[in-house]
């Protein structure tokens, strides 16, 4: 199906969100319905195993469960662990790019050891139910704490049978991975060479990485080889009926949704506009109306910087209730564990492994990840704001005072309504557009400001500076004159706002995305000669599209010997998984 095609039938879906999911009404809803191919996910990541101080590398790939291809239904996915009592021990939200994501997860001191499940999945998944998700295991072991009970119990409970069979797939006769020898010095230079022999065949998006290869028996990872077996027969398309309520994919950004009930009668709040505004400096503003079940719905697209959301109802005439929704998790009660236990004969290597973690985070400042920025948000929209810094100018005590003697354009009116609000002048000279009296946009710190009256006597030494413009925009089905932002010296004004009609609630942001720090040793830089380096994980790229025959990739080894592993995991353009794996090897000997 086409992609338009597609967002035909969400926006028609979005039409009738309820409380928390979506109710399927009658045989051409189910019909559209079914017509929206169900996702599947694949998750890369560093484990099984992790010890405390360690970090839980991931990278997610989401895919058309019907063609195998990168989904473009969902563009927001989601990476969970969960211990043995089916506990989220975080549930990260993951922008999708062409249907992949990645992010990390530290392994703190406080985390019991255990069996845990990581998780991967879209909120469309989540119709499948658990057979639908993803699932790796995960053993989680933490020398600090000195209860090991979860990791020694002789019959642990939910046990998947043989998983500590080793599993080794490759397939190079695609894609090879080549180096100039196959044994290293410590923090020695290694070459390699990605060949794609196959052109279009081998074109794909893969996660690379080189890590030092398990030393003990641990239940082996899903390669996308091994994942492509598992989840062949994966759910198609949605099995729901007339009747069924179910969860709403989050194809346009991150869905944002809830309902506004009549606080008085109790009854649903129809046909009512809904701000929704993210705030700070980069701030967003979105509109959504209620439906006739009191229902509304959002899409934030853009890479929002606060993780916090203000939704309000403008009409003051009655009092309304506000709740955002919040999608319940999946059944977790079939989810099976690991089959791992510790032994004492591995009391030596955890010890000797934690140590080395605790003098590598000892010096992590010296070897930082850096959070890719992302772009800005122009809350002027493309226009040219005039701003004015209120230090520059004679101080005035109110807000009203400072627009009438400092702000040229701007001032507080009287609508016939007799509800006072802000007005910009238009700007004749600039535009030929006919005389209004629409209301300004008016933002304190990013909060959209529904009734402007409640801000006339505020504090303007709280006031940094005002920036306007004098543009009329549209906001749902209401048009504006010109948008005025006020940025106070704490930025702090969402801390204090209190307003009918109105709900500060957290809103969960994605994980930020990373530059990882890649260790280099030139021979023209010794900053990190005195430094230690017990990296495992000697080289990590979560995401890597191969569109060309030849690539070129360099890292450096640790101090920590060993047989370490090359890695090339992922799927080609049609589906195929491939995976190469190719084995090099640490030590002060050189054995070349």
């Amino acid at each position: 199906m086409k992609t338009n095609q597609i967002i035909a039938i969400i926006v028609l879906l979005t039409t009738c969100i309820v409380h928390a999911q979506y109710v399927i009404k009658d045989g051409t809803d189910l019909l559209n319905l079914k017509k929206v191919p169900q996702e599947k996910a694949y998750i890369d990541h560093n484990g099984p195993l992790v010890l405390s101080g360690e970090y839980l590398y991931y990278s997610i790939h989401c895919f058309n469960a019907q063609t195998n291809n990168p989904t473009n239904i969902s563009t927001v996915g989601y990476v969970s662990l969960v211990n043995e009592a089916r506990e989220y021990v975080f549930e990260h939200k993951v922008k999708l790019n062409k249907g992949h994501g990645y992010g990390d997860f530290f392994i703190t001191t406080d985390m019991p050891s255990g069996r845990y499940k990581l998780l991967g999945y879209t909120q469309w998944m989540k119709n499948s139910g658990i057979s639908q998700v993803f699932k790796d295991d995960i053993i989680i072991i933490n020398p600090y704490l000195a209860d090991q009970a979860p990791l020694l119990n002789k019959t642990p409970p939910n046990v998947e049978k043989n998983t500590l069979e080793k599993i080794s797939v490759s397939d190079s006769s695609i894609i090879t991975l080549k180096t100039p020898k196959a044994s290293y010095l410590p923090r020695e230079k290694v070459n390699l060479s990605i060949k794609n022999y196959k052109g279009a065949l081998g074109h794909g998006s893969y996660t690379l990485k080189v890590k030092r290869k398990e030393e003990i028996d641990v239940p082996s990872a899903l390669n996308s080889i091994t994942y492509g077996n598992a989840y062949f027969n994966a759910d198609k398309e949605i099995k729901q009926t007339i009747g069924d309520s179910i969860f709403l994919p989050e194809q346009r950004g991150e869905l944002v949704y809830g309902t506004v009930t009549n606080a008085n009668s109790g009854l649903p709040a129809e046909n009512l506009p809904v701000v929704i505004s993210i705030p700070g400096k980069e701030s967003l503003l979105k509109f959504s109306k209620t439906d006739q079940n009191g229902n509304f719905y959002s899409y934030i697209r853009k890479d929002r910087k606060n993780p916090m959301a203000v939704i309000q109802v403008a009409d003051q005439s009655e009092t309304y209730t506000i709740e955002k929704g919040k999608p319940s998790h999946i059944d977790l009660t079939e989810l099976s564990f690991a089959n791992f236990r510790l032994s004492k004969e591995l009391a030596d290597y955890i010890t000797g492994r934690s140590v080395l973690n605790q003098i590598e985070n000892q010096f992590f400042g010296a070897k930082p990840d850096s959070i890719l920025q992302s772009n800005p948000i122009d809350i002027f929209n493309g226009g040219i704001p005039e701003v004015i810094v209120l230090d520059e100018y004679t101080r005035f005590p109110t807000l009203e005072e400072t627009l009438i003697e400092v702000v040229n354009f701007a001032g507080f009116r009287k609508a016939n309504t007799s509800d006072t609000y802000i007005r910009i002048g238009q700007d004749f000279k600039s535009y030929d557009e006919e005389y209004n009296d629409f209301p300004a946009i008016v933002l304190i710190d990013g909060v959209f400001i529904p009734h402007h009256e409640q801000i006339r006597t505020y504090d303007a030494r709280n006031i940094e500076k005002i920036s306007l413009t004098r543009d009329q925009f549209r906001l749902g089905q209401k048009e504006y004159q010109g948008i005025i932002s006020i940025e106070t010296f704490e930025g702090d004004f969402l801390e204090t706002y209190t307003s009918k009609n109105s709900l500060v609630v957290p809103f969960r942001q994605p994980v930020a995305k990373k530059n990882y720090f890649i260790q280099s040793y030139q021979s023209e830089d010794d900053s990190y000669d005195r430094i230690p380096d017990y990296r495992r994980m000697l080289f990590w790229k979560p995401t890597f599209n191969i569109s060309d025959s030849d690539y070129q990739f360099e890292f450096f080894t640790s101090d920590l010997e060993g047989t370490y592993e090359i890695i090339l995991n992922g799927f080609t353009t049609y589906g195929k998984p491939l995976t190469i794996i190719k084995e090099i090897e640490v030590t002060d000997k050189n054995l070349n």
